[in-house]
């Protein structure tokens, strides 16, 4: 074997994935059959069009280009370096060769026999998984491609099967309903709950629809208390409305749900609705059944908690679910919804422990309503770890003889919310893009005036504060001010429709990264030299992008960068894959960014790549597929080419 002993073979076979998952005889076994090639710069391995060679390479020295050739010009698709598999197309039934594959430099590679591979495809189904997700973008095969069960190949399962959250699972719900009328009285209602052995009761009308529930809670608050006697009726101390959810839930569904409303039971009902029969009622602790690690009970820690030291604590509890649940593979999207409320109710409960504090200072707040607005990654519910802060205050206009009174009120409000969110370890704003800040806490009309200025007068810097600032989300206080600043913004696209166009513009400003070596895009200088900015480079440009299009669509209240292109794909059909691509990339960058976090203590923008396995770097490329085409999808749309 050209004077290279196997041993010597399955010494650098057993670094790489996915050889590292065979065990020592199994990779001496396939060593056997190895052929070793030396091959001179600029030579071609294999030209696109050519039929498939019954081998597989991997570089084990030098560095490999793999081109797309187009008439008389040849595109870098992608550049394979030491470990790096290519040429995997046989192994995918493919006949011919999609790329060319060229070396760029003298390069000595191992050519892996295809018949010696497929034995132990049958037994390592990740090794099938690791070469399709080695296909380069070139050479797309879509049956592969459908198949999401798992996002990393090297893994390991920190939690037992017991413990594990499936987050599809679904909820058991065979239980009969206990259920009354609401002319019932409290005493047969109690009786009810004690001989069945149940903490709640479900009040109904006569077509069985609910209409109300009552609880060991209320029992203990109303008549336990003697505010109301054994003989009133259920409906005189029920809780009204019930929240209802559909038969079809799961875990998550429940878990957010409970979260939301800050409830410990949810009734079911034919369609989920309470205009339709009761069929099922969940409790908080058929949850703590199925799993020991509820977020709920985090909520609950949240809203009891006294001050800022109290909820950091709760947070960083939060934190150590987070991690097992991105080491699970939990989806995302679940993840992100359960730190999201995590989030919004701590920052809740800090507001709440600030209105407190003013009161108690001023002895009277301003008759104005108001509320908390969070921006950048919180705002689009993306916020996995505790960054610094970036939120806003908006508040009801006033007559003009108390407006220099109400900002004051609000700024010094604003000013407690702020430092106690930072208590709670969520950094000050480095850019001062915080309520605190007068320029961020405004009366309606205030904020109205300043988007009006920044879309009629697109700016860069106008621009750049629209970036942050459009992903506003409501956390707290009255709602319907952030419903009006919605439609101000939509009325001010129709009169300034080029805005668009130049945020679309701006999107562009960040071409994807290429590849992890060589011509990877990393910091050049500063603080983060020789870094990866995983954050500008590759997230941004996504949520750019999902921001200009779902604000053409004209759909507020849509944040999540992730479910951004989950509604384009259904609005728009013809470009359905490539905004599920996006999603499905987005998911992987957000994944990548907090584990990196979780792992050097720190917000996870700014990483080494040499720190990333093998599947890691496949992972992050495959990530950067869909931003060239989104970017180019937003050049046709806009007429960019004309700006």
């Amino acid at each position: 074997m050209n004077n290279i002993i196997p041993t010597r073979i399955y010494r650098f076979l057993r670094e790489y994935p996915p050889f590292s998952l065979l065990s020592k005889e199994e990779l001496l076994e396939l060593a056997e059959n190895v052929i070793v090639r030396y091959v001179q710069p600029k030579a071609v391995i294999f030209q696109q069009g050519d039929p498939v060679e019954p081998f597989i390479y991997i570089v084990v020295d030098g560095a490999v280009h793999l081109l797309k050739e187009n008439a008389d010009q040849s595109a870098l698709v992608e550049e394979c370096d030491e470990g790096d598999v290519f040429g995997v197309r046989p192994l995918l039934a493919g006949t011919i060769y999609g790329l060319t594959a060229r070396a760029e430099e003298e390069t000595l590679m191992y050519a892996l026999k295809i018949d010696g591979i497929t034995p132990f495809l049958q037994r390592y189904p990740k090794m099938g998984w690791y070469f399709a997700k080695s296909f380069a973008s070139g050479e797309r095969n879509p049956d592969l491609e459908k198949d999401k069960s798992r996002v990393f190949l090297e893994q390991e399962q920190l939690l037992d099967g017991s413990s594990k959250l499936v987050e599809i699972q679904s909820m058991e719900h065979s239980k009969v309903p206990v259920t009354c009328l609401a002319e019932t009285t409290v005493q047969a209602a109690a009786q009810t709950m004690k001989q069945k052995r149940v903490g709640s009761i479900i009040v109904v009308n006569e077509s069985f629809y609910p209409i109300g529930i009552l609880t060991d809670r209320d029992l203990r608050n109303n008549v336990v208390t003697g505010d109301f006697g054994l003989q009133a009726k259920v409906s005189e101390i029920m809780s009204s409305p019930v929240v209802t959810i559909h038969p079809q839930l799961t875990v998550a569904d429940v878990q957010i749900s409970m979260m939301k409303h800050g409830i410990h039971h949810l009734c079911l009902t034919e369609d989920g609705t309470v205009g339709s029969k009761v069929v099922g009622i969940i409790s908080e602790h058929d949850l703590l059944v199925i799993q020991g690690n509820n977020p709920a009970i985090f909520i609950r820690e949240i809203r009891r908690c006294k001050n800022g030291e109290e909820l950091k604590a709760v947070r960083a509890k939060a934190e150590v679910l987070l991690h097992k649940y991105l080491l699970q593979e939990v989806s995302i999207q679940f993840i992100c919804n359960i730190m999201s409320e995590v989030n919004d109710a701590l920052i809740s409960r800090a507001i709440q422990l600030c209105e407190t504090a003013m009161l108690k200072e001023k002895g009277t707040a301003p008759d104005a309503k108001w509320l908390w607005l969070s921006l950048g990654s919180e705002g689009r519910e993306e916020q996995l770890l505790r960054t610094d802060q970036d939120n806003a205050l908006v508040y009801e206009d006033v007559p003009e003889n108390e407006a220099e009174s109400t900002k004051h009120y609000f700024l010094a409000l604003a000013k407690k919310i702020v430092d106690m969110l930072n208590v709670c370890g969520f950094d000050y704003c480095p850019g001062d893009m915080m309520a605190s800040n007068p320029k961020w806490c405004m009366p309606l009309s205030g904020w109205k005036k300043q988007f009006s200025n920044w879309i009629y007068e697109p700016t860069e810097m106008n621009i750049m504060l629209c970036n942050i600032f459009f992903d506003y989300r409501p956390v707290y206080g009255e709602k319907a001010l952030a419903d009006a600043l919605s439609q101000h913004i939509f009325e001010s696209f129709e009169d300034y429709s080029i805005f668009l166009a130049m945020l679309a513009k701006d999107a562009l400003k960040q071409p994807p990264p290429l590849t992890f070596f060589r011509n990877f895009v990393v910091e050049k200088s500063g603080e983060h030299k020789n870094e990866f900015d995983i954050k500008g480079r590759a997230m941004m440009p996504l949520a750019d992008a999902a921001r200009v299009l779902i604000l053409e669509a004209k759909q507020p209240g849509i944040n999540n960068t992730f479910q951004r292109f989950d509604y384009l794909a259904e609005k728009e059909p013809n470009n359905r894959e490539l905004f599920e691509q996006a999603a499905d990339a987005y998911e992987i960058l957000v994944r990548y960014r907090a584990l990196q976090g979780l792992k050097n203590n720190n917000s996870g923008r700014y990483f080494k790549p040499s720190d990333l396995s093998k599947m890691g770097r496949l992972n992050l490329r495959n990530s950067f597929r869909p931003i060239g085409e989104l970017q180019d999808l937003l050049k046709i749309r806009f007429r960019l080419n004309l700006i």
